[in-house]
């Protein structure tokens, strides 16, 4: 996916060029490490530092011979180090360097994500108090259920992308591990110190026991992450796909000037950015799959999950990354139509506020089951006539017998209804109250 989705930070961070700076920083640390603990020559351990570089063309040159990537990186490296390159790599397997390394990379990329998250929360958040107060109708099943806010709405989603992020950080942490135990994880040939010492040195904590690589439940743990915040973009991006239903017409993602939705249609104003997202959603969740898949390998290693995680991790961070800042930009440029919102409410003729009136007549004395009764008949009335529900209930003996008419006005006080929205802002945003 890398390509003119991709941020230039995300980019960078899983080309070649960066993947083999990753690998150098692994093997520089390394041979530090060793040279403090009199294993490597101090001076070898000098040189691996100051002369230390590669080219990406001159890797990909011996690759073509080797058939081995890091073979092909730690000879293009000796061409510049000289003889203390047979320092280099020294008491290492390939999975050392590629899985530690590869810690790097995530942890890098999972602070893009936690960035993007950040900036997505304050658009939320700014679009949640511009709209606290715009009353609309909340559906269930898809259908007219009772009052609420569209700043309720967007509280709700920003209290999901609260939770993203700390699954994002739980994840950052349980990859940020390395690893330099060798071809089976028993240290043949370096000390369990040195390991310590290198990943010290990166800023890893050092795997507590390993095979020949860092197990892959820790990468599931990640993929499944950055699916599930994924999923969370998908939801939001759905409802404003709903919304913009022309029957519906409360919200619109952003349509630009000059912008196009249609070659044949040229009314056509689509919700592409938000199928965009709902889309690549779907990517980012066969990912996850894959990376589950990668955990049950052969023995203490086989090669199976590489290639994989060679497409699954750039592709899910590139992804994601995108579809963070696209939808960052259509919330803070979506168009809100409260005033569709209130005809939409009061389409219903009234019925939505059924379980007010429900709750007042069993509070009067009336049967929980003979006030339903009541109630529903009425809505059902006003369905089939196309009534107004509170005019039929004032006509309604039964009702009127039991709940007085000031009682039933009461019951449609939409005030009424949103007046704890303000409490759950304060709960959403851990807002002070007085």
């Amino acid at each position: 996916m890398i390509g003119r989705y991709t941020s230039p930070e995300m980019g960078r961070l899983w080309s070649d060029q960066r993947k083999y700076e990753t690998w150098l920083q692994v093997e520089t640390a390394a041979a530090e490490a060793m040279a403090r603990a009199g294993i490597v020559p101090m001076e070898a351990a000098r040189d691996i530092r100051e002369r230390g570089r590669f080219d990406v063309a001159r890797i990909e040159e011996i690759e073509q011979v080797t058939q081995h990537d890091v073979i092909a990186f730690t000879t293009a490296v000796a061409e510049y180090v000289g003889p203390s390159a047979r320092w280099l790599h020294f008491g290492l397997t390939s999975s050392d360097v590629i899985d530690t390394a590869q810690a790097l990379q995530m942890r890098e990329a999972c602070d893009v994500i936690l960035t993007g998250l950040d900036g997505l929360m304050r658009a939320v958040r700014a679009r949640a108090d511009e709209h606290r107060q715009t009353p609309m109708i909340g559906r269930t099943h898809g259908v007219h259920a009772e009052p609420m806010t569209f700043g309720l709405k967007l509280a709700l989603w920003h209290a999901e992308l609260a939770r993203d992020v700390a699954r994002v950080r739980r994840a950052r942490e349980t990859i940020s591990v390395g690893k330099l135990s060798g071809a089976v994880g028993t240290f043949a040939h370096i000390p369990p110190a040195i390991e310590a010492d290198t990943c010290r040195t990166l800023g890893l904590e050092p795997a507590s026991v390993a095979s020949q690589v860092i197990q892959r439940d820790r990468h599931a743990e990640l993929l499944a992450a950055l699916a599930i915040t994924a999923s969370t973009l998908e939801k939001d991006a759905l409802e404003i796909r709903g919304l913009q239903k022309t029957e519906i017409g409360e919200v619109e993602e952003p349509f630009a000037k000059g912008q196009k939705g249609s070659s044949a249609m040229p009314h056509k104003r689509n919700p592409i950015g938000c199928e965009q997202i709902v889309g690549l959603a779907r990517l980012v969740r066969a990912n996850a799959g894959a990376a589950f898949e990668n955990n049950a390998l052969w023995h203490e290693r086989d090669i199976s999950h590489s290639s994989v995680e060679r497409v699954i991790l750039p592709d899910s961070f590139i992804a994601l990354d995108h579809m963070l800042r696209r939808f960052t930009r259509i919330v803070a440029g979506m168009v809100v139509y409260p005033d569709r919102m209130r005809e939409n409410l009061e389409r219903s003729r009234g019925v939505v506020f059924s379980g007010t009136v429900l709750l007042e007549l069993a509070r009067r004395g009336a049967s929980r089951e003979q006030a339903y009764e009541w109630v529903q008949r009425n809505a059902m009335r006003s369905f089939g006539e196309q009534r107004d529900f509170k005019a039929l209930l004032m006509q309604d003996a039964d009702i009127s017998r039991v709940l007085p008419r000031v009682d039933l006005e009461r019951a449609f006080d939409l005030g009424e209804q949103l007046r704890h929205v303000d409490d759950i802002f304060a709960r959403v945003f851990e807002e002070v109250t007085v």
